[in-house]
């Protein structure tokens, strides 16, 4: 299983005083995280685009250009590209620029987004998300296997034998399907063969393994190889050396996050301290614990997914750079070895 960290680089006050760090002190932890990350091992690190003041990552590829810069094998990914309100042409010219300065490294994890402020902010109607989504991943498809692209679609201006520069590293970037559990991406990444990249915050993990056996159902009916149908799980995490102060020490943060950065769609979200502890509990959504218990709790998904990847954001609601530079540390050393070590087995 390769193991990974994916951030959105929120600004969130802190829950005592209400000081929050500014944006340019955010980018430059996010890239000294990465380049922790890539000397500790890890295999993925990823960026989220928001378009929101509260967030510090708007423009992902140029932060994954510059985190290529500081990392030597780490794989760079987005989560998510939010492809309704993009243009395919040009997130697939800025990946396949990422890719050649990385070395190839870059991945796309495209998705619908949950949050909605990129839709009037480029010109878009929310009610078009999902035809949009379909049109533009077909495009983007396209796009990444040929270098000259003829194409004709609703919300784009058509291309006709349209060179598509420059071409990855890689050859193909590798495009996933990120979803936080939309029964409708599920089956489009099943039937394109797609990978799936599935977040979950909230749901028990029991809950979201029939829309894993739906998207492996539906990518075999499509005549995909299973080697093709690659499944990531994303979730937030906290680890400390004892399971006390790890759910001591991080439920302010995340009730913070949450209080702060509900979609607009919703109200803020207020944690209780009852409703933390249920979301920790092993069947729950949450990371937090001690090493065993994250790596028993890692356990517990795979019994569920049989996935190949396993994502985690470990810097939310303001948690200082230092705790966050320590759950890294504690993940390389004393959890992905021995959840490695337990696979094998």
């Amino acid at each position: 299983m390769e193991i990974g960290l994916y951030t959105f680089g929120e600004l969130t006050p802190h829950w005592v005083d209400g000081r929050r760090i500014g944006a340019e002190q955010r980018l430059r932890e996010i890239l000294a995280a990465a380049k922790l990350a890539d000397e500790a091992g890890f295999a993925v690190f990823a960026v989220g685009e928001h378009h929101r003041l509260d967030f510090s990552i708007a423009a992902t590829p140029v932060v994954l250009a510059a985190i290529a810069q500081v990392t030597a094998r780490v794989r760079l990914a987005s989560a998510v590209t939010i492809l309704p309100t993009a243009d395919p042409v040009r997130v697939f010219e800025d990946f396949a620029t990422v890719d050649l300065l990385s070395g190839g490294r870059a991945e796309v994890i495209a998705g619908r987004g949950v949050f909605t402020e990129s839709f009037p902010l480029f010109g878009y109607d929310l009610t078009d998300q999902d035809e949009l989504f379909a049109e533009k991943l077909d495009l983007l498809l396209r796009l990444n296997a040929a270098e000259r692209v003829t194409w004709q679609g609703r919300f784009r201006p058509a291309l006709h034998d349209a060179p598509i520069p420059p071409r990855p590293s890689q050859g193909r970037l590798p495009i996933w399907v990120g979803t936080g559990g939309t029964r409708g991406s599920v089956v489009r990444a099943g039937a394109l063969g797609l990978p799936l990249a599935l977040a979950n915050i909230g749901l028990p993990p029991a809950q979201l393994a029939p829309l894993v056996e739906l998207y492996r159902r539906t990518g075999s009916e499509a005549g995909h190889r299973a080697a093709d149908l690659k499944v990531a799980v994303a979730s937030h995490l906290h680890v400390q050396k004892n399971s006390q102060d790890a759910m001591r020490t991080f439920y302010p943060y995340y009730a913070g996050y949450f209080r702060n950065h509900a979609p607009d769609q919703y109200r803020a979200r207020e944690i209780s301290p009852d409703a933390y502890e249920q979301l920790a509990s092993r069947e729950g959504a949450l990371f937090v614990g001690s090493p065993q218990q994250i790596v028993d709790k890692i356990l517990y998904g795979y019994g569920l997914f049989r996935h190949q990847r396993f994502m985690a954001q470990i810097d939310i609601g303001g948690l200082p750079y230092a705790k966050v530079a320590e759950v890294i540390e504690l993940l390389a050393t004393q959890v992905a070895p021995v959840v490695q070590r337990e696979l094998a087995g």
